[in-house]
């Protein structure tokens, strides 16, 4: 059996939409019909004729389309692809640190539960998330969670003094910047792209700091012939891709088996899963009802601000 020609027909057959994130694996961004960044991601979701979508990336994904598509069925080759940074934001200690501080508009990174974005004001992704925070009056006081080092790089960036859940996800978080200034010395003609949820050493290494979509855009545009890439390596795939003429090195992790970060529950989603997912319409996502419609909102707003503000 070959796997694409059958993934292809069942979702012809069945009017199903494939939305594969940039750090998914190689083939199964090729299959997708959009393959984007979680802001993408979720506009495109949003706006989707299908009646089955097929969330290729992680749990809270798949949430967020369940959330915005309330009548679709919503697949996810693999329910247990979860996101560690998603993890690190328990609701119930997460509602306890909103208690605590009366008064803050919640803003939530879009990796989190669907329980999370419940208990928030506003959503927003790496894409948008500096805009849509200097919407708010400068003296707006905000919580913003769980990433702490996407917050404190909005916070250096934009004056701010939002209050940051600790929270991390484990990919970004292992970027060594001894590594990266080692391949900088190295490649000196390169330039170094790096991802927001990395900790403050690696940013200041930084040509570019932004979102997989921005990373992607700046390389595509940019007159140089070699980048340093310091984000999750499936995000390569699409560099090589729409720039065959360029190189591209992964920034390693400090530590660890990999040459390069890869997230181990991006890679739980396979072409063999994904084909099972599509012929079974199965594991399906369910968002509980009461917590959907308080998720909604918050999920909306970011669409409606991204909008305006031309995101």
């Amino acid at each position: 059996m070959n796997l694409k020609e059958e993934i292809n027909r069942l979702h012809r057959e069945k009017h199903a939409v494939i939305l594969a994130h940039y750090y998914q694996e190689g083939d199964i961004q090729d299959l997708a019909d959009f393959v984007g960044d979680s802001l993408a991601l979720a506009q495109w979701a949003s706006r989707c004729d299908a009646d089955i979508l097929v969330m290729c990336g992680v749990h809270f994904m798949g949430e967020t389309a369940k959330i915005l598509c309330p009548d679709k069925k919503v697949l996810v080759p693999d329910l247990t692809a979860g996101c560690s940074l998603a993890d690190s934001c328990p609701p119930d200690r997460f509602a306890d640190f909103v208690k605590a501080h009366p008064g803050h508009t919640v803003i939530s990174y879009v990796n989190t539960s669907a329980a999370v974005k419940a208990l928030t004001d506003v959503v927003v992704t790496s894409g948008n998330a500096r805009r849509i925070v200097e919407s708010f009056p400068a003296d707006e006081p905000i919580i913003f969670g769980p990433d702490r080092n996407l917050g404190a790089y909005i916070n250096a960036v934009t004056g701010r003094k939002m209050l940051l859940w600790d929270g991390a996800c484990h990919v970004h978080e292992q970027f060594s910047a001894e590594k990266i200034a080692a391949l900088k010395a190295a490649h000196p003609d390169a330039e170094v792209l790096v991802h927001p949820e990395c900790r403050s050493e690696v940013v200041r290494l930084a040509d570019v700091v932004g979102s997989t979509a921005v990373l992607l855009k700046h390389a595509v545009k940019s007159a140089c012939r070699r980048f340093i890439v310091a984000t999750e390596a499936g995000i390569l795939h699409e560099m090589r891709k729409q720039c065959p003429d360029k190189e591209f090195i992964p920034a390693p992790p400090a530590t660890g088996p990999h040459a390069c970060n890869e997230c181990d529950f991006m890679r739980r989603n396979t072409l063999e899963k994904l084909y099972a997912c599509l012929r079974d319409e199965s594991p399906a996502i369910e968002v509980d009802p009461d917590t959907a419609a308080r998720a909604v909102r918050p999920i909306e707003r970011m669409l409606e601000l991204s909008a305006r503000l031309g995101l």
